[in-house]
């Protein structure tokens, strides 16, 4: 996939709401706009810190500006993959996953028929004692994935 002006534009918004779990203290980059940049890069394919990282690193001017970089010794800087790495491990899923579904909501394709397939993990059980199942559906159109984790009580 490749992101638009528009899209890039978009995205640091959806994440404005998402608490930063990092110390104020030599905070150098949003916590929104650090998302972004991570969701961004993994909307284009990236895989992995190492991959994000070095997508940020090669964005343009233009694009580093889109996101809503900070200005510093003349340029817009990116997030380093330590950075990125320690915001996406000790984010909040839940209001990550939230802030996803949204702009997918806004910005995804609208597919007109899912591929779906699930499963029960086997020796899979939570902390309650739940079996965890997993649902997955791909779009037909638009080639994207979509997964859900559920605990179900245990028969």
């Amino acid at each position: 996939m490749k992101l638009t002006a528009e899209q890039m534009r978009s995205l640091p918004g959806f994440f404005k709401t998402i608490h930063d779990p990092r110390r104020a203290q030599g905070r150098k980059h949003s916590v929104h706009v650090v998302l972004a940049i991570a969701a961004g890069a993994i909307l284009c394919g990236m895989r992995g810190y190492k991959a994000i990282s070095d997508w940020a690193q090669n964005l343009s001017p233009k694009a580093r500006d889109r996101f809503g970089c900070r200005f510093s010794q003349r340029k817009n800087s990116v997030p380093s993959e330590s950075t990125i790495r320690n915001v996406l491990i000790r984010i909040a899923p839940v209001e990550l996953d939230r802030a996803l579904q949204q702009w997918n909501a806004q910005y995804g394709a609208i597919d007109d028929s899912l591929a779906i397939d699930g499963k029960t993990m086997r020796n899979a059980v939570d902390d309650s004692g739940r079996q965890i199942h997993i649902m997955g559906a791909v779009g037909h159109q638009s080639k994207q994935s979509y997964t859900q984790k559920k605990s179900v009580p245990c028969l």
